[in-house]
């Protein structure tokens, strides 16, 4: 069974990165802090786990990552506040799901960059 965030709607159409005119300061800015809140290592093990787990509540993360569950909600709220995350409460419990698939697929895009430039500088070096 695919989980709720990796079925979710496709990204709405956007232009072409070479089709988009220069990043001004404001937007530069604007996407800076998206990938400061990205660029954590357990935010994005949190996002991972979403992405694994499908619908889970806060204290199911925070087992997948083995982290507190204080830990792993002040993390989670940073990501919420982005808008990168939204929450539903099921009786007691909160659910965290990923708004939009394009964190997903940037997330994808990132590990292959990771394996690329890994691979390449191995070849490199030998």
């Amino acid at each position: 069974m695919r989980s709720p965030a990796t079925t979710a709607h496709p990204c709405s159409p956007k232009a072409l990165l070479t089709e988009r005119p220069l990043l001004g300061v404001a937007l530069a800015s604007e996407l800076a802090q998206v990938f400061e809140v990205l660029a954590s290592d357990t935010r994005l093990r949190l996002l991972h786990a979403l992405v694994l787990l499908g619908d889970p509540c806060m204290s199911d993360l925070a087992e997948a990552v083995g982290m507190k569950p204080q830990a792993v909600s002040n993390q989670l709220r940073r990501l919420v506040d982005l808008g990168i995350l939204t929450t539903r409460r099921h009786g007691t419990h909160i659910h965290y799901s990923i708004v939009d698939p394009c964190v997903i697929r940037l997330m994808h895009h990132g590990l292959c960059l990771n394996e690329e430039t890994r691979d390449h500088v191995q070849a490199t070096a030998s």
